[in-house]
C-alpha cells in the first residue's frame, strides 16, 4: 500500500494540520525550530509503528492542550481522529482482498485509515456489497438454486434467506460454510478491514536523539531488558545483535571464539562499506566490533561482567578510538547505519521510515551524503518522511516533495476567544511558497547554494569582474561572429564575481575539481599588488590572468576603455540623452599618451548633471548597446573589435591549451 496523503487532528501542537499529500519516493517536512514537524511525525508514526507498544495515544498528555478539557466529557462515547490517512492499493494489496471479498475488490478506489484518540482504527471506503454478494452466488453450481437467494443485495439479507431454507439443501450448506470462512458472523466492511489493516504498513521512526552506546555492560543491559526498561540507546545495539543473527542470551551464552568472532567480524564488515560509500572521508575508517573481560580499573558498571565495545580504526594513522569518543555527527550516522540496516533486514516493502531532524550535527556536505542515502538505499525500497530546518537536507532538484511546516498564530480581536480560531496552530502547507519567509528560510536558501554552483554550466569558466563586463564581452562576440571574424569560443562561459576581491573566494567556494578557469581583471591605481596576489593564488594555480590594460593600451583601465575613448563617449551619450552643453567629451591626453579610465571621467561629468538626466551606472552603457543589437555604429567601432578579437584569441588559445593537457590525461 502506498501512503497518499496525512491529516493530523488536535494531537500536541496540532489543532488542524490540514491535509498534505506524501510522495511515493520521499516527502520533507521544512520549518523553524518548534514549529510542528516532530509531533507531525509522531502522530503518524502511531498509526502502526514497528512496536505495537509505540501506538498508544494518551488524551492528558497529547490532545491538543488548549481543547483537552472541553474535549475529556465525550471522549468514551465520541473520540476524535488524532491521524487520517489515504492509501493507494498496489496489485499485491488487491490480490489479497479479492481472496477475501471476491472480484469486487477490484473496483476499491483510495481507502482511507484513521486512529482515533481511544487507539482504535477505523478503514473508510466504497465498495459495492451487492456485488460481493452476486460473486458469492457465483460459487453455486445450481442456476435453480442460485436464483432462490438473488434477491439479497447484502450479507445480512443473505444469511437470512439461508437460515430460512431447508437444512438439507446442499447448496445452502456450500454457500453458508464458504460465507463463514470468509466473513465469520461479520460484514463487508470487517473482512476489507481486516486484510487492510493487516497489510498497512509499519511505521519506523529514528530519532537525531537515538544514539549506538560506545560500551555495554551485559550484565546490566539483561537487567533492564527483563523489566522493560530498556532506553533508546539499548535498542539500536539489539538491532546491532539481530543483525549479526543472535539475541542478547545467545550473544552471552557463545563459547566459541572463532564463532562469535566471524559474527562480529561479519557486521563490522558490511557496515563499514555502507560508511565508506556514504561517509565523506570515510575511506580510511574501519568499524571493528570487540566482546571481552571488564577490567577491574574501568569505571562502572564496566568493571564487572562482559563488556561490548564499538571502535573506529583509521587506516591512515593505524589507530583506534573508542566508537562515543567520535563526533556527534558521526555517532548519529552510524547508529542510523545499523537501525536501517536491521529494518532493511526484517521488512520488504512494508515499511515507511519516519526520520526526525536527520543528520543536524553532520557537516553540510555530509548532510547532502545523507540525503543520497535516503534516495539511493531508503526510496527505492520505502517511502520516506523526514523533518528539517537546514538547506542542505533539502534536494533542489525535488523541492516538490517539501512540505512547510508553520505554527500559525495571530491576535484576537478586543472580544475575540482565540480557542476558538480554527486557523492557529501547527499547519503544513501543501504548496509550499504560501508559507511564511522564516519558514521558507532552508528552501531558500537551498534555491540560493544550487544557483551559485549552476553559475558554472560549462567546465570553463571566464570569470570578469561585474555585469558590465559581461555585456560588453557579450556584444563584441556577437559583433565579431556577424562579420565571421574569430570571436570567444562558445564553450567560455562567462560569470561575473563582483570585484577582483571576490573572485578568489568566490572560486574557491563554487569552483569544482574539473573546474577550468580564466580571470579578466579592470586594472585601477594600486591594484598590480591584488591581480599579482591573484596570480599567485594556489586557488588560481591553474588558471591564466589577463589584464585588460593589455588590450586597452593604458596603464590604468576598465573595460570600456577597450571600445575607445571616442566610442564610448557616444556611447554614453546616446544612453543617458546628452546633448547640447551636456555633452560628453573624452579628455584630451598629452601628446603620445592615452587618457586615463574613460569610465571613470564619464561618471564624474553626469554626476553632477540635473534631472531628468538618471543617475550614471556602470552597466548602463552595457545594457544600452545590447539592446541597441548589431546593426548599430560608432566611431572608433574597427579598432574596438580588433582590441576584442585580440582577447578573445588569447582565450581560446587558453582552452586550447588545456584541452589539449586533458586529452593527454594531463591535470583539469
Amino acid at each position: 500500500m502506498i501512503l497518499k496523503s496525512v491529516h493530523v487532528t488536535n494531537y500536541k501542537c496540532v489543532k488542524d494540520s490540514t491535509r498534505f499529500t506524501i510522495d511515493k519516493d520521499v516527502t520533507c517536512l521544512v520549518g523553524k525550530n518548534e514549529a510542528g514537524k516532530t509531533a507531525v511525525l509522531e502522530a503518524l508514526h502511531k498509526l502502526k509503528p514497528v512496536r505495537d507498544e509505540d501506538g498508544t495515544f494518551n488524551v492528558t498528555k497529547e490532545y491538543f492542550r488548549p481543547d483537552v478539557l472541553a474535549y475529556e466529557p465525550r471522549h468514551k462515547s465520541k473520540p476524535d481522529p488524532a491521524i487520517t490517512t489515504t492509501w493507494e492499493l498496489e496489485p499485491d494489496d488487491v490480490s489479497a482482498l479479492e481472496q477475501a471479498i471476491g472480484p469486487s475488490a477490484r473496483e476499491i478506489g483510495p481507502i482511507t485509515v484513521k486512529k482515533l484518540f481511544d487507539n482504535q482504527s477505523i478503514v473508510e471506503l466504497s465498495i459495492d456489497e451487492a456485488e460481493v454478494v452476486k460473486s458469492l452466488l457465483q460459487t453455486v453450481e445450481d442456476a435453480k438454486d442460485r436464483g432462490k437467494y438473488k434477491s439479497a443485495r447484502t450479507l445480512a439479507e443473505l444469511r437470512a434467506q439461508l437460515t430460512a431454507a431447508p437444512e438439507e439443501q446442499q447448496a445452502r450448506k456450500a454457500l453458508s460454510e464458504r460465507m463463514a470462512a470468509l466473513f465469520g458472523a461479520g460484514s463487508v466492511q470487517e473482512a476489507v478491514k481486516k486484510v487492510v489493516l493487516e497489510r498497512l504498513p509499519r511505521f519506523a521512526f529514528f530519532s537525531q536523539y537515538l544514539r549506538m552506546p560506545g560500551q555495554l555492560a551485559l550484565d546490566q543491559f539483561k537487567q533492564r531488558a527483563a523489566s522493560s526498561t530498556l532506553t533508546d540507546e539499548d535498542n539500536v545495539f539489539v538491532s546491532l545483535l539481530a543483525m549479526i543473527g543472535m539475541s542478547v542470551d545467545t550473544f552471552t551464552a557463545t563459547t566459541t571464539y572463532e564463532d562469535l568472532k566471524a559474527r562480529l567480524e561479519a557486521a563490522s564488515g558490511r557496515l563499514t562499506r555502507e560508511l565508506r560509500t556514504f561517509w565523506p572521508d570515510g575511506k580510511h575508517l574501519r568499524m571493528v566490533f570487540e566482546f571481552n573481560d571488564a577490567m577491574s580499573g574501568d569505571p562502572p558498571p564496566y568493571d564487572a561482567g562482559k563488556i561490548f565495545r564499538a571502535r573506529i580504526s583509521n587506516e591512515r594513522y593505524d589507530v583506534s578510538t573508542a566508537f562515543d569518543q567520535r563526533s556527534n555527527g558521526f555517532i548519529w550516522f552510524f547508529s542510523f547505519l545499523v537501525w536501517f540496516t536491521q529494518l532493511e533486514k526484517n521488512y520488504k516493502t512494508d515499511l515507511i521510515v519516519l526520520l526526525d531532524e536527520p543528520g543536524m550535527a553532520l557537516h553540510g556536505s555530509a548532510q547532502r551524503e545523507l540525503l543520497r542515502f535516503i534516495e539511493q538505499r531508503l526510496a527505492p525500497k520505502f517511502q520516506a518522511v523526514y523533518t528539517t530546518h537546514s538547506p542542505f537536507m533539502l534536494d533542489p532538484s525535488h523541492l516538490h516533495r517539501a512540505r512547510p511546516v508553520e505554527d500559525v498564530y495571530r491576535e484576537p480581536g478586543p472580544s475575540e476567544d482565540v480557542t476558538l480560531d480554527p486557523a492557529r496552530g501547527t499547519k503544513v502547507f501543501e504548496e509550499w511558497w504560501t508559507a511564511d519567509k522564516l519558514t521558507l528560510f532552508p528552501l531558500r536558501g537551498c534555491l540560493a547554494y544550487d544557483l551559485t554552483q549552476t553559475l558554472f554550466i560549462g567546465e570553463h569558466a571566464l570569470l570578469v569582474e561585474g555585469p558590465a563586463d559581461l555585456m560588453y564581452i557579450e556584444w563584441f562576440k556577437s559583433k565579431l561572429a556577424s562579420l565571421h571574424r574569430p570571436t570567444l569560443d562558445k564553450r567560455w562561459v562567462i560569470t561575473p564575481c563582483g570585484s577582483i576581491t571576490k573572485i578568489g573566494g568566490f572560486l574557491n567556494l563554487f569552483g569544482g575539481n574539473d573546474l577550468h578557469c580564466a580571470v579578466l581583471c579592470d586594472v585601477a591605481e594600486g591594484a598590480r599588488a591584488q591581480i599579482r596576489s591573484l596570480g599567485e593564488s594556489a586557488v588560481l594555480a591553474s588558471a591564466e590572468v589577463f589584464t585588460v590594460d593589455q588590450f586597452a593600451g593604458k596603464p590604468h583601465a576598465d573595460v570600456e576603455d577597450m571600445l575607445g575613448d571616442d566610442f564610448y563617449a557616444e556611447l554614453v551619450n546616446r544612453c543617458y540623452g546628452l546633448t547640447g552643453p551636456q555633452v560628453f567629451v573624452p579628455p584630451k591626453a598629452a601628446a603620445g599618451q592615452r587618457t586615463g579610465r574613460i569610465v571613470k571621467a564619464a561618471e564624474e561629468h553626469i554626476r553632477p548633471l540635473p534631472p531628468p538626466v538618471p543617475e550614471f551606472t556602470h552597466p548602463g552603457p552595457a545594457d544600452f548597446l545590447l539592446r541597441q543589437g548589431l546593426a548599430v555604429t560608432f566611431p572608433g567601432l574597427d579598432a574596438a573589435l580588433d582590441r576584442f578579437q585580440e582577447l578573445f584569441e588569447k582565450l581560446n588559445s587558453n582552452l586550447a591549451a588545456q584541452l589539449k593537457r586533458k586529452a593527454e590525461g594531463g591535470e583539469s
